[in-house]
């Protein structure tokens, strides 16, 4: 089963090594990736093509203009090849050797259209490092308007189910990945399984992750519901932000 991954790039001379590694490492090698970069002006362009060789003819790229992460993203999910479809930002890692294949096994079930698993917030400075775990367990019906969703950077999808809901929603600017995972899980309930294994190890930081991002990422997330058709659910925003400061609390007086 050949599996996409679409890399979004902009000035990340600074990380890409580490996540173009990552997906070399894989055991499985049924895949391609495809980095699309912004025209960076820092030499990660000079990076991914020193690595050109190692991927054996399973690399594409290309660098140009583009109107944002989610136009980016877009244009690597419509080049993709693979039945099976996924994203990996430009400065996170896949956690272990084995991410890859145990996405494809639970995917080779074709009543499966759908995986994701748990993800590692790590410090951005040393990815050893956990600041936070997301282990979201499997769906549930509902569960989204509860605050629940699975971490973005985890999920894999087949090619079909983008070919037939349609893309990352280029209009919202932080909360896209949200509105892509509430239209394919709770609005179309696709069969999905929850892979109880690290995939991910995630930086910390990013555009949804200071306040005014939080704040904007928020309201994205409540026009979301209303793009799908769905009331505003009142419990969505403090289910998504409470478990957050809870951890927080927990690391700050040692507990975790």
């Amino acid at each position: 089963m050949k599996i996409s991954i679409v890399t979004v790039t902009y000035n990340s001379a600074a990380t890409i090594k580490d996540t173009i590694e990552s997906v070399l490492s894989q055991s499985h090698k049924d895949f391609e990736h495809i980095i699309i970069d912004g025209v960076s002006k820092d030499g990660t362009m000079e990076i991914v093509k020193k690595f050109e060789p190692f991927y054996d003819g399973k690399l594409r790229y290309i660098s140009e203009p583009d109107t944002g992460i989610y136009n980016a993203m877009n244009k690597g999910l419509k080049m993709a090849e693979g039945e099976v479809l996924g994203t990996l930002n430009s400065d996170d890692i896949l956690a272990d050797s084995s991410a890859l294949s145990l996405i494809s096994q639970e995917l080779e079930d074709k009543d499966t259209d759908c995986v994701f698993g748990r993800l590692y917030l790590v410090r951005p400075d040393d990815m050893t490092k956990v600041l936070r775990e997301n282990n979201c367990g499997p769906y549930k019906e509902g569960a989204f308007f509860k605050g629940w969703h699975p971490p973005h950077p985890t999920f894999y999808a087949k090619s079909e189910c983008y070919r037939r809901l349609g893309y990352f929603n280029e209009s919202l600017k932080i909360a896209s990945d949200f509105d892509l995972l509430l239209r394919f899980l709770e609005k179309n309930h696709l069969k999905s399984k929850f892979i109880d294994h690290v995939l991910v190890r995630q930086r910390a930081g990013g555009a949804s992750t200071s306040f005014s991002g939080h704040v904007k990422g928020n309201l994205e997330v409540l026009r979301a519901f209303k793009l799908n058709g769905f009331k505003v659910p009142a419990m969505c925003i403090p289910g998504k932000v409470l478990p957050k400061v809870k951890d927080a609390i927990k690391r700050k007086i040692g507990l975790r």
